[in-house]
């Protein structure tokens, strides 16, 4: 399988040596354009596994290519959001989703000159997630699912060929968060940017994913890979059938096992 991120039996000790092995033999290629889902058990590397992909950390054995490349250091291409959309307070709305435009190069240099241009493609996104409208809002001044529609056009603006999404939706109500998978759903669908998503929500990644892969306890490292094959587009009643809820269960008693096993 051809792979647009690829990790080959990486490592990644914290705090050097005698320190903490966060993953060790991680491997996993992820081709352009899909939607991958990681998974495991608390403290198993998932957000190490972000990090090394996105530069922000190097490994201590192994490597790590990004459309061919290999990454080291900060992946300009990747747009990535969290649990905590984090959005600047005093800034408007549209002008969190502009931030990127403002300091990711080659974007940063035309910034100015683009101005009209970067306004316009930061509504269109806003219309597009259902905030058409409030742009000119702070962010207190939205409810906690609209500043994650914010954070995920914050994330998109420039345009990136890698989405890395870490627990993006874990801090929201149910109804909320389901309302959100549709919208991501819907994003990659119209996008065809690649994705890897990491969460601790079973549903969530079988809902969204072509592939959910599931970690081992510390050190992670890839202990099954499980094709998600429901047909796109996905209804949001899918979460409600027997087939859906069979692969959650079998995956989550994989995970259960691996919280004991390493």
């Amino acid at each position: 399988m051809s792979g647009f991120v690829t990790l080959d039996n990486v490592a990644l000790t914290y705090g050097g040596a005698g320190g903490t092995l966060a993953v060790d033999g991680l491997t996993m290629t992820v081709p352009k354009g899909e939607f991958t889902a990681v998974v495991g058990p608390s403290g198993c590397g998932k957000s190490t596994l972000m990090k090394l992909t996105t530069g922000l950390v190097r490994p201590s054995k192994g490597s790590v290519t990004v459309a061919g490349k290999a990454v080291d250091g900060p992946v300009s291409i990747a747009g990535m959001a969290f649990q905590n959309p984090s959005l600047l307070p005093w800034r408007k709305t549209l002008d969190n989703v502009l931030l990127p435009l403002e300091i990711v190069e080659p974007h940063r240099r035309t910034f100015r000159r683009d101005h009209s241009a970067n306004v316009e493609k930061a509504e269109a996104l806003l219309k597009m997630v259902g905030l058409a409208g409030f742009g000119e809002k702070f962010p207190w001044q939205l409810s906690g699912g609209m500043q994650q529609r914010s954070n995920l056009c914050r994330a998109l603006i420039h345009q990136p060929e890698l989405l890395m999404l870490d627990e993006p939706f874990g801090a929201l109500d149910a109804f909320t968060r389901e309302e959100l998978w549709a919208v991501i759903r819907d994003l990659h669908q119209e996008k065809r940017f690649t994705v890897i998503l990491v969460t601790h929500d079973l549903r969530e990644a079988i809902y969204l994913a072509d592939r959910v892969f599931v970690m081992s306890a510390r050190p992670g490292r890839i202990i099954q890979e499980r094709v998600i094959d429901f047909p796109r587009p996905r209804p949001r009643d899918l979460i409600y059938t027997n087939e859906f809820n069979s692969i959650v269960h079998d995956l989550r008693a994989l995970i259960a096992e691996a919280r004991t096993t390493a």
